[in-house]
């Protein structure tokens, strides 16, 4: 009965070494609970080879698919990782966008590099999952490279964002499900520019609606939501659950970002009410987004389109714009011409 710290093994051993890796290629923590996570998974893997089938037999091999009610139902239930890439790109319109640009990404990197984007760049490279395995300059293939291609060619491609912190985490992640560069810069295209609109830009203006239509949801702790929203969720959540996420978001849009957020909140009201100071807010919000209720993806996901109650596009659009036009009123000031 004795207990065998698998991540401190002779590193010859190749079974236990990938044992201490997650599917994506995360190492896990010392303390990972191994006992708890294989019976999650026990449990999930069911699920997952019964959603496999089922989306296998709608796909049929197509590599080409049209929204509609049921292929919404099916990606709220999951999509199995061998079909993500797909469903994220035509959801998306990102393959559209690809089909209809025929090497214009190609172009991209090679245009003439500005040395202050490229800078900027490989500052954050190395700051990227470093305890990703794919990430390192030791793994082959190394997904270094093709980040840095990824978020060079989105700079060029959008010059008034270019790069900020972030952006490389949303990249890496693509890539980590795409394994493609291609495929990852116009799903990076798909969320600046369409799913997530002056998210990253220089001001932050959608940024900012969306914490203000929070506080509209009698949720006064935007400081800490902002960072769930900017990130989308890596590094907040367990990977499987932020993928299920994605998921959603790609295909039903930004709205989906306002459900996990509420859902963990109202999910955790009490425990959140008995903050008596900001560093308790922020201990308080780490603590929801960890144990049993996030790392249980499915059950998580069929919460989130439960316990927020109703939240359509159109009500969330129409307050956006508000608030939009206020935050713009507030900062430029209604003689600005840009207003």
């Amino acid at each position: 009965n004795q207990t065998v710290d698998l991540c401190n093994v002779d590193t010859h051993d190749i079974d236990l070494q990938l044992y201490c890796v997650d599917p994506y290629g995360f190492e896990r923590s010392k303390d990972f609970d191994y006992e708890s996570y294989e019976e999650l998974m026990s449990e999930y893997l069911v699920v997952l080879t019964r959603r496999s089938i089922k989306w296998s037999k709608l796909l049929k091999g197509k590599r080409k698919v049209q929204k509609n009610v049921k292929l919404k139902r099916y990606v709220r239930k999951g999509i199995p990782n061998e079909h993500r890439a797909l469903i994220w790109m035509a959801a998306s319109g990102a393959q559209d966008q690809l089909e209809r640009n025929p090497g214009y990404y190609q172009s991209l990197l090679r245009a003439e590099h500005d040395p202050k984007l490229v800078e900027t760049i490989c500052t954050d490279l190395n700051r990227t999952f470093p305890d990703n395995v794919q990430f390192r300059k030791t793994s082959n293939p190394c997904l270094q490279k093709a980040l840095y291609n990824v978020l060079l060619a989105t700079g060029y491609h959008n010059p008034v964002v270019g790069y900020c912190q972030g952006m490389n985490f949303i990249a890496g992640y693509l890539l980590i499900i795409t394994k493609d560069e291609e495929k990852s810069f116009w799903l990076m295209e798909a969320l600046l520019g369409r799913i997530l609109p002056d998210y990253y830009s220089p001001v932050m203006l959608g940024l900012k609606t969306d914490q203000e239509t929070m506080m509209d949801h009698n949720v006064m702790w935007t400081l800490v939501v902002s960072r769930w929203f900017i990130c989308l969720y890596i590094d907040i959540l367990p990977v499987e659950t932020v993928l299920r996420i994605w998921d959603c978001l790609f295909y039903e849009g930004s709205k989906i970002l306002f459900r996990v957020a509420l859902t963990l909140i109202h999910h955790n009201q009490a425990l959140i009410q008995q903050a008596q100071s900001l560093p308790d807010v922020c201990q308080n919000f780490k603590q929801i987004t960890h144990g049993p209720f996030v790392d249980e993806c499915h059950t998580f996901m069929q919460k989130i389109f439960t316990e927020p109650g109703s939240l359509s596009m159109a009500t969330l659009t129409k307050l956006r714009a508000t608030i939009r036009s206020r935050i713009i009123t507030e900062e430029l000031g209604p003689t600005d011409p840009e207003n």
